[in-house]
């Protein structure tokens, strides 16, 4: 008999995933699951002017992943202004035999520990292993997820510079993550000149909704990692042109090539093409691509996010539950 489902809140996420348990579990299921796992192009709906309803829905013919799953986000990007996420979402995960729902979660959290960690875990391919100054660009609810996701596979980072438009709001990241502890030997900063902390980075990291480039590439320094979240249409750009140029850009997976606004944009502009995107992330884990190969060289990782990475935070989530019940 199937257990009767169970609501998985917020803050019973926070007790069943820490980001090194879920970097490593995509590290290792993602090359063994994502070929028998199925994921429409994600639905997405204009709700109003300025909001979005996306459906992203998935579900694994193998027997080691018996799972469907719909994730349901609601995008209201004015909702900074009421001091509440821009992003608000729901997870339903089901018995792929039975058709029986298991769980639903809060998929605002689940997202960002997934969002996060993908990041965390192109960066182990793709940042130097010696980098030491960690950039985090933007300061909403993705941020501190970031900055704990990237120091988990770099923890030799010695500094953490937060910039947001509100610096008052990078302040407050800093003072949250002050707050939580556990970054001994850790220094933290805010704001600045963005083009001058820029130049600073090993390590740039990117969650905005910003339709205006923030990061330009002639500032990056030799050797950089470029880290983009937040783009998801074609109106949103996070850096400008000659960052990619400069860089040797992989991506989450094949939607990014045709939601992101930086891709589609450079596309479209002729400054690179398709066949100049160095690989995605599955290929990265599978050692199908080099990350990187030199000390010197600018690497660029674009993420849009996939319904195939939430199954499997999903299922780490309700499986850990379960077992601690």
């Amino acid at each position: 008999m199937t257990p009767p489902p169970v609501f998985i809140s917020s803050a019973t996420l926070h007790t069943l995933l820490s980001h090194k348990s879920l970097i490593d579990h995509l590290q290792f299921s993602l090359p063994t699951l994502t070929s028998t796992t199925q994921s429409p192009l994600r639905h997405a709906h204009q709700t109003s002017p300025s909001t979005s309803l996306l459906l992203m829905p998935s579900w694994s013919c193998s027997p080691s992943l018996p799972y469907i799953g719909v994730k349901l986000v609601t995008y209201h990007p004015n909702n900074s202004t009421q001091n509440l996420p821009g992003v608000h979402a729901s997870y339903v995960l089901f018995n792929s035999i039975t058709g029986q729902t298991l769980a639903t979660m809060d998929a605002t959290e689940l997202t960002v520990y997934r969002t996060a960690c993908i990041s965390a875990l192109a960066s182990n391919f793709l940042s130097r292993h010696d980098s030491e100054t960690l950039l985090m660009i933007g300061a909403g609810t993705l941020a501190p997820h970031l900055i704990k996701a990237h120091l988990t596979v770099r923890p030799n980072l010695k500094k953490v510079i937060v910039w947001n438009r509100t610096a008052e709001k990078a302040k407050w990241v800093i003072e949250k993550l002050q707050s939580e502890g556990g970054f001994e030997g850790v220094s933290f900063e805010s704001n600045g000149c963005l083009e001058e902390v820029v130049e600073l980075g090993d390590i740039v990291s990117c969650a905005t909704n910003s339709e205006t480039p923030l990061v330009k590439g002639e500032k990056l320094k030799e050797g950089a990692h470029l880290d983009l979240v937040g783009s998801f249409k074609h109106s949103m750009r996070e850096c400008d042109d000659e960052a990619l140029k400069r860089g040797k850009v992989f991506v989450d997976n094949e939607a990014a090539l045709v939601e992101a606004g930086e891709l589609v944009g450079a596309f479209e502009r002729g400054v690179i093409t398709r066949d100049e995107i160095a690989g995605n992330l599955l290929e990265l884990i599978k050692g199908e691509k080099n990350g990187r190969t030199t000390a010197e060289e600018i690497t660029v990782f674009k993420s849009v996010g996939s319904a195939v990475v939430d199954l499997l935070t999903a299922q780490l989530a309700y499986e850990t539950y379960t077992k601690s019940c």
